[in-house]
């Protein structure tokens, strides 16, 4: 084989390769899943959620709230914002609803638990709604969108429980965008 010929061949391999690697990587495309709500929430999320917001995470984002399983990652997951929206054309709404992950959990084949709040709105109508949360469990579409908190700034809230100069606990509230905080430095003054 000619040197050109092995050029080229190792370049067309190298865009279809690349192009393979895009299309699985989408940040905008939604991908498919079954989301179910808990089932005494009483339309708002849980006060014990797993990212340790209490009972913040019961009211941020109007209590548009869920608990997530794979999507959790042992806790780095908290705070991220989704688009989430049920598949059946009769009942569900294009937008869906934008829920915040506040707690970890996983239920029958579901990335998400919803708040029955945030489960309903996935509806197009209260009617709609009314059909859908008796289900229990619906076909879902998701993707990551960014977080807004307009009025807000990011917070830092110390835990109670934080034992000075042993232990220093503490939760961010009001995480703004897309992208997840993976590490915080603190620094005397």
């Amino acid at each position: 084989m000619a040197p050109l010929q092995v050029l080229s061949v190792f370049v067309a391999s190298f865009i279809f390769m690349q192009t393979l690697g895009n299309s699985q990587t989408c940040p905008d495309c939604f991908t498919r899943s079954r989301a179910a709500h808990y089932p005494n929430s009483e339309e708002k999320g849980t006060e014990t959620g797993s990212c340790g917001f209490g009972t913040f995470g019961a009211t941020i984002n109007g209590g548009d709230v869920s608990a997530a399983s794979e999507l959790y990652r042992n806790g780095l997951g908290c705070g991220a914002c989704y688009q989430v929206r049920c598949t059946d054309g009769n009942y569900c709404s294009d937008k869906g609803v934008t829920i915040v992950v506040t707690d970890q959990g996983a239920g029958d084949r579901t990335d998400f638990i919803l708040s029955q709040r945030a489960f309903a709105r996935m509806a197009q109508t209260t009617d709609a709604a009314a059909s859908i949360l008796p289900l229990g469990v619906v076909d879902i579409e998701y993707r990551r969108v960014s977080c807004t908190y307009p009025d807000k700034n990011i917070t830092i809230k110390i835990e109670e429980s934080s034992d000075n100069p042993h232990y220093l606990a503490f939760v961010i509230w009001y995480q703004q965008g897309k992208k997840d905080i993976t590490a915080v430095q603190l620094c005397e003054v």
